[in-house]
């Protein structure tokens, strides 16, 4: 993908041969990339203008959303998607060569949470008795196996983290279920646009919503605003607001440009309605592949 500005700096959660690595290295294939090692961390690198753009997951087809992405976006940083794509995920089960003899005989097994959570049966019935390890990142989980090539311990990963780390894959795809994608969002500073081209080509707008408190029917009167308008709504999900027990706001994503005049008139009687609305941006979506 290209911008019209020089060559950008841009931050993902790392390190090198992460998935979130490989769509960002697809997405962005000439800029500098820069591993962080948590997704608050990436975020916080674009606020504070310490790079371009930041990379961070968004949700898995099988463990649904990564609830620190949305919850941060809310209340901590102020920044604009600029286009999402979906990957496919494919986990494997890796060892140390020095250990690929022994592999049934794994102590202890590492990975993302999300990782091991796509791979909860396999996990379940294979090694219900080894200690699962949650780590920042699959292929922070990789490199730790590769540093100890005396521990009969394993991680779960992509085979690029594999090829990296000189790891032997002993287990291919052992996630639970073989349509396994997870989104990715691209942050910025500035509300702008990626190009086009490469991209499905339909407009997409995310809206985080917080509705009046005490009023009978909110969300319906939300929901109603947006289907009168035939505004396709893709997704809606609900994030405690962090005030008190009951209280949440709603993440919503509409197929449709936040410029078009049926979403200016939506946000309008919205903000009408005594509800808060925030336009993370309209964007493009990308397919990226392992």
């Amino acid at each position: 993908m290209k911008n019209d500005e020089a060559k950008q700096q841009i931050a993902y959660l790392g390190p090198e041969a992460s998935f979130t690595y490989l769509a960002t290295k697809s997405l962005f294939p000439s800029d500098d990339l820069l591993p962080f090692s948590t997704i608050p961390e990436c975020i916080e690198a674009v606020s504070e203008e310490k790079v371009n753009l930041a990379v961070v997951p968004l949700e898995n087809t099988i463990e649904g959303t990564v609830p620190l992405t949305i919850d941060y976006l809310y209340h901590e940083a102020n920044l604009f998607i600029v286009a999402d794509c979906l990957s496919k995920i494919q986990q494997h089960l890796m060892v140390h060569k020095n250990q690929k003899d022994n592999w049934e005989k794994i102590e202890e097994i590492y990975s993302h949470p999300h990782a091991l959570a796509q791979c909860h049966k396999y996990l379940y019935y294979r090694f219900s008795s080894v200690p699962l390890n949650r780590y920042s990142s699959t292929s922070a989980a990789a490199k730790l196996v590769s540093e100890n090539p005396d521990r009969c311990i394993a991680a779960i990963g992509n085979s690029s983290s594999a090829e990296k780390y000189d790891l032997e894959i002993v287990q291919r795809n052992v996630h639970d279920f073989q349509f396994n994608h997870t989104r990715f969002l691209v942050l910025s500073k500035k509300n702008m646009r990626l190009p086009i081209e490469k991209s499905e080509g339909n407009a997409k707008t995310t809206l985080m919503i917080t509705l009046p408190l005490n009023v009978s029917g909110a969300l319906h009167q939300v929901l109603s605003v947006l289907a009168w308008r035939k505004l396709d709504l893709s997704k809606i999900e609900s994030r405690p607001l962090k005030t008190g027990l009951g209280e949440y706001f709603f993440i919503m994503d509409v197929h449709a440009d936040e410029n078009d005049a049926m979403m200016k008139g939506a946000m309008e009687e919205l903000a009408a309605l005594g509800c808060s609305v925030k336009s993370l941006g309209t964007y493009y979506t990308y397919l990226t592949q392992e």
